[in-house]
């Protein structure tokens, strides 16, 4: 008999507010821990040195996780300009240091580059992989490696200031950007260096930004559960959003209760849809006339609704630590 795992089966996103100094999976075990889940991933690292927003996803939300990874995010993002350093922030050893001589309009002209689609090499200390390993591996051992440039787009890169060495700019950015990459590519058109010594990720997709939670507020939670003898689920769990909100873009295709048990049996089946709808865009799929949400999936050529990843509903409650 299969063991049964630990924890809660418990299904949602936390937005976390990440803090700086940790890992993104040193962040994503206190949550799992905090909310007793059985299963936790997140959607995307943020750097130590990097704050802000972590979508968490518990339970059957982490089938979901690779499209919060591909979504749109957005930065603030303070740059130092004059040093350049090895890992391209402030964690790194400076490598050069310049005069900063440059005019507003040099600088608005350099920004306007970086706008648009353009082409980018990920930085040797990003967690992209070449024959297995992480490129940051290589990094801290001397060796550099050949890296492809990769398509990347910046919707939009606003100026927000310049004090002194100190330059800040807010930048919406698809997935796989390298902001680190953006300001060390700036500071040498620039002919003075640059690193980020401050960045903060402020969106990923249309989360809102008011729903982001603390490490430090959650634990709080914890601890007035404890205080008021009532179990910690009840104070931390309204803070959960729907799993589904990680595919909200995804047109929805509803199915009848008379034809559900198929599909959840992994059967395509025929449904009435939109006729916009693309053969095999992924659709968001629902249930009943309480339009629940159960999976994504897609149309197939015969017209068919086809699931792809469904989610598990588990009637029965898995071990507590």
């Amino acid at each position: 008999m299969a063991r049964r795992p630990k924890g809660r089966f418990i299904d949602g996103i936390v937005l976390l507010d990440k803090s700086t100094g940790m890992s993104s999976n040193f962040a994503l075990q206190r949550v799992k821990r905090f909310f007793n889940a059985n299963k936790a991933g997140h959607t995307g690292a943020l750097d130590p040195l990097a704050t802000g927003m972590l979508p968490v996803c518990l339970g059957e939300g982490t089938k979901f996780s690779q499209h919060l990874l591909d979504a749109d995010k957005r930065y603030l993002v303070t740059a130092k300009l004059g040093e350049r350093t090895d890992t391209s922030d402030s964690d790194g050893e400076v490598v050069q240091s310049r005069a900063i001589d440059f005019t507003q309009e040099q600088l608005l002209t350099a920004l306007d580059f970086f706008r648009g689609e353009t082409q980018q090499i990920p930085s040797m200390y990003s967690a992209l992989k070449y024959q297995g390993q992480p490129l940051y591996k290589y990094a801290r051992e001397g060796i550099e490696v050949p890296r492809e440039s990769r398509p990347i787009t910046v919707f939009e890169l606003n100026f927000i200031g310049l004090e002194g060495d100190e330059l800040t700019l807010d930048i919406h950015c698809s997935k796989g950007t390298y902001i680190r990459t953006i300001v060390d590519d700036l500071g040498e058109m620039l002919g003075c260096g640059a690193h980020v010594i401050m960045l903060r990720r402020t969106q990923v997709a249309q989360y809102p930004y008011a729903r982001m939670v603390t490490l430090d507020q959650l634990e709080a939670l914890v601890a007035k559960a404890q205080e008021q003898q009532i179990d910690p689920s009840v104070l931390l769990d309204p803070l959960l959003l729907p799993m589904d909100t990680a595919v909200a873009d995804f047109p929805e295709v509803n199915v009848p209760d008379a034809i559900a048990p198929y599909l959840m049996q992994g059967q395509a089946v025929r449904v009435p849809v939109n006729a916009d709808l693309k053969i095999d865009e992924l659709v968001r799929i629902t249930l009943g006339d309480i339009r629940r949400f159960v999976g994504i999936g897609t149309l197939n050529e015969d017209g068919l609704l086809a699931p792809k990843r469904l989610i598990v509903i588990h009637d029965e409650p898995a071990e507590t630590n």
